[in-house]
């Protein structure tokens, strides 16, 4: 199997990582603002999106196709979008991904802009979700 690619995702080109989330009956869906990322083989075989939040991003989205799994592409993808963005990024996520999102670098319980406070609010009422963030994106190398 060939190395997957990530990239930014074209406007033009949403639905196509909308199509993909379908394809796997997955409640994600493409973000309408901000930035669309996936990873290519040739086919999407992942994607997340990063909604521009203050001074920095949040992180929602991130799927990875169930035949790919183990592989790091979750890990990879995050790390490439974070490299192209300034400032913290931010994310909510079950309790059960949270060693996940912190071998990515994410810690829990971060400061996040009022608008994030206000939706985690919203979404706690009806699951379990862990706040997420970092410091601030990686440095460029």
């Amino acid at each position: 199997m060939p190395s997957p690619q990530f990239s930014l995702l074209a406007e033009a080109s949403r639905p196509l990582l909308n199509k993909f989330y379908r394809q796997h009956r997955s409640p994600m869906r493409a973000g309408a603002e901000g930035q669309l990322w996936v990873a290519r083989n040739p086919q999407i075989i992942a994607g997340m999106s990063l909604t521009p939040v203050a001074q920095g991003h949040w992180l929602t989205g991130l799927f990875v196709a169930p035949t790919c799994r183990g592989q790091g592409l979750a890990t990879q993808l995050v790390a490439q979008a974070r490299n192209q963005v300034e400032g913290p990024v931010w994310l909510f996520c079950h309790p059960d991904l949270k060693d996940l999102y912190q071998a990515m670098g994410f810690f829990c319980d971060p400061v996040l802009p009022p608008a994030l406070v206000e939706r985690l609010a919203r979404y706690r009422r009806s699951k379990p979700l862990l706040a997420m963030g970092t410091a601030c994106a990686p440095a460029q190398p």
